[in-house]
């Protein structure tokens, strides 16, 4: 998606916006950085990688020209606003433990898949709505926002990557698997 073409153009942005930073560079050096973030960047809508661009200079009190990471890191959530955190997640879990007894595998699957992955199955919330509500509150909350932020944070590092590296990542857990 995003060519060396548009990429040029995404660094001649960021060499107008911090010219000392890029006044000594060789033609060697910012040939190899637009190489670098061509292959980083394309899988990425060069319109996305724009915003993320004016979005970091924007934002940027420092001084410093942006590093790949921190463009990857503002096209994700300019493409996942409004993530869950850890307490609205144990809010979904804790109705879904409320009516989890008789009905966990409906519960179950109304929750988000993040959620359902840290669960790992709809007998938790059984074991879950038979605790009591001190335990489940304190304990049980406590330990589900923790293991929620983490598997977020996981799945946020993954959906960065550029895409040979998650098919490589990918092909390595199937041949593990299977």
């Amino acid at each position: 998606m995003m060519n060396k073409t548009e990429t040029i153009g995404i660094m001649a942005i960021l060499k107008e916006a911090y010219p000392m930073y890029y006044k000594n560079k060789t033609k060697e050096e910012l040939n190899t950085a637009v190489n670098l973030w061509v292959e980083m960047f394309s899988d990425e809508d060069i319109n996305l990688v724009k915003a993320a661009v004016k979005a970091y200079l924007a934002n940027d009190i420092k001084g410093f020209p942006p590093v790949i990471g921190q463009i990857k890191n503002s096209v994700y959530n300019l493409t996942n606003p409004g993530q869950m955190t850890e307490q609205e997640a144990w809010g979904l879990v804790y109705k879904a433990v409320g009516n989890g007894y008789y009905n966990s595998v409906e519960e179950f699957k109304k929750l988000p898949l993040t959620i359902q992955n840290v669960l790992g199955s709809h007998t938790q919330l059984i074991q879950w709505s038979q605790m009591d509500s001190t335990t489940l509150q304190s304990v049980v909350a406590s330990n589900f926002m923790r293991s929620y932020k983490a598997r977020s944070q996981t799945e946020r590092e993954y959906q960065k990557l550029p895409n040979d590296i998650k098919n490589l990542i990918d092909s390595t857990l199937l041949k593990i698997e299977g």
